[in-house]
């Protein structure tokens, strides 16, 4: 079996390229552009200045060494529990995200004590059914996923190759599908979700797609293109997958929760009657169609982006407002990433050079102590400093 390192896995291992038909990008950085109009159904050439323009800048590099340096020595002085965890409350979780967060910055730090009994911490979590979760979690999908992340990030001795092909097959016997009794014509089938629900949702496949291509398996493979038909379910587009009742309702091109058990949108629904598509989940289905194989001129690719152009924001998660905000920006960074887009335009065609705004904000919202935290909204745990400081660290590292 080939070694699972943090060298093997890229950092987004479906690489996505535009066709003809997709949007309009760009190579360069910073090249002027407010002049053009870009649309979305043509790439923009770039030209060998505009290439050059593209290497990393160094200052920005200086910029995301420095605030992730604070953020990391947060982290370690201040958010480490004496058993190696970080907010054990969370189960295995948190404690990986920090982890994840910290060896994507400092690699060599996974021979260090503290990111030593944090690993520690993590295999502890390791199960007989090759699940990473608390005993008795209800977020076995969720803790396994964020799991493996962070154990590729310290397998380059190949000592987790036995774990990581454990969890592989734990996530794939997760998903809803014929084992539930469930046929491809149901609203569940392919998804993900948590234990204490009955029913799957965005989030959690998007974590199993991005984690079983991160582990090997291939954008054609059967749980992947199963999943796809769920995160299509999602997708406020109707005619190209949506077959749910919700799917004429919005018609923006974004995405909502679930499709599952009559649907939901933590955005809630819109008056005259639809599930409320959002930012951080329509970023979530991007990558996630992009992951399962979709190219630009895929009509789902080209509805998710023209949602994405619509709503750009760093102010907010577009939909829900600051609730979700850094799980948002994490969300954003990495599927832009995975896109390979450089310079978007919003709705009105000035373009962002996402990468930059992302890091002059992460850069503003940072503490004195080196943390982050979301003052305006502690939903989903964003009160919990060790948990935003690692979104904002995960996001960092998509910033040069």
């Amino acid at each position: 079996m080939m070694s699972l390192s943090n060298r093997s896995v890229p950092r987004h291992p479906a690489p996505f390229h535009p066709t003809q038909k997709g949007w309009r990008q760009t190579l360069a950085r910073r090249t002027a552009l407010a002049a053009l109009s870009l649309m979305i159904a043509a790439n923009l050439t770039a030209t060998a200045e505009e290439k050059s323009a593209a290497a990393p800048d160094e200052k920005q590099a200086e910029k995301v060494n420095e605030l992730a340096g604070k953020g990391i020595d947060y982290l370690l002085a201040q958010g480490q529990s004496a058993n190696g965890a970080f907010s054990p409350e969370s189960g295995s979780a948190v404690t990986a995200l920090c982890v994840s967060a910290i060896l994507r910055h400092r690699p060599d730090a996974k021979n260090e004590p503290a990111i030593k009994r944090a690993l520690a911490f993590i295999e502890s979590n390791i199960r007989s059914d090759g699940g990473i979760y608390a005993e008795g979690s209800l977020y076995k999908n969720y803790e396994t996923c964020i799991a493996v992340d962070a154990l590729i990030q310290a397998n380059t001795d190949k000592r987790y190759d036995s774990a990581l092909e454990r969890a592989r097959l734990f996530i794939r016997g997760l998903q809803w599908d014929e084992t539930e009794g469930l046929t491809p014509k149901d609203a569940a089938y392919g998804g993900a979700g948590y234990g204490n629900s009955k029913r799957p949702d965005l989030s959690n496949t998007s974590f199993m797609i991005e984690t079983l291509r991160k582990l090997g398996d291939k954008a054609d493979d059967e749980a992947i293109q199963k999943a796809l038909m769920f995160v299509t379910r999602t997708q406020n587009l109707a005619g190209h997958g949506n077959d749910t009742e919700h799917a004429k309702a919005v018609g923006d091109g974004g995405f909502y929760y679930t499709p599952a058990a009559g649907g939901s949108s933590q955005a809630g629904t819109l008056p005259g009657g639809g599930l409320r598509s959002y930012a951080s989940m329509t970023y979530a289905g991007f990558k996630s169609m992009i992951f399962a194989g979709l190219k630009a001129d895929d009509p789902r690719v080209a509805a998710a982006l023209e949602f994405i152009r619509k709503n750009y924001s760093l102010e907010t998660n577009p939909g829900m407002g600051d609730a979700g905000l850094f799980y948002y920006y994490h969300t954003f960074a990495k599927a832009l990433d995975v896109g390979q887009i450089d310079i978007l335009d919003d709705a009105e065609g000035k373009p962002h050079v996402w990468r930059d705004e992302l890091l002059d904000t992460l850069a503003k919202q940072q503490g004195a102590d080196g943390s982050w935290l979301n003052v305006k909204s502690d939903r989903w745990m964003e009160g919990n400093r060790n948990l935003v400081t690692a979104y904002a660290l995960l996001a960092l590292d998509y910033c040069d």
